[in-house]
């Protein structure tokens, strides 16, 4: 059976489904006896999906482009 360190180990590949048929049914048979992974998981989806919800952060370089866009703006007027 699978440790509670190798399930945390694995958590991202088994949410992201990343693993193989197998190693998903010995995931999923530790979940079934563990419910502190159980709650593990549960807060790594809340995590996921919170995350999703980020805008999407500022292009390098975003602060130099606004001010070239500004200078050139401005030059137009």
């Amino acid at each position: 059976m699978l440790t509670c360190k190798e399930q945390v180990a694995r958590a991202s590949d088994y949410l992201d489904g990343q693993l193989n048929f197998r190693q998903r049914l010995i995931q999923r048979h530790h979940l079934l006896f563990c419910p502190k992974c159980r709650r593990f998981i549960r807060q790594m989806r809340l995590l996921q999906a919170t995350l999703r919800k980020l805008p999407e952060p500022p292009v390098a370089g975003g602060e130099e482009l606004a001010a070239r866009l500004a200078a050139e703006r401005n030059r137009n007027r």
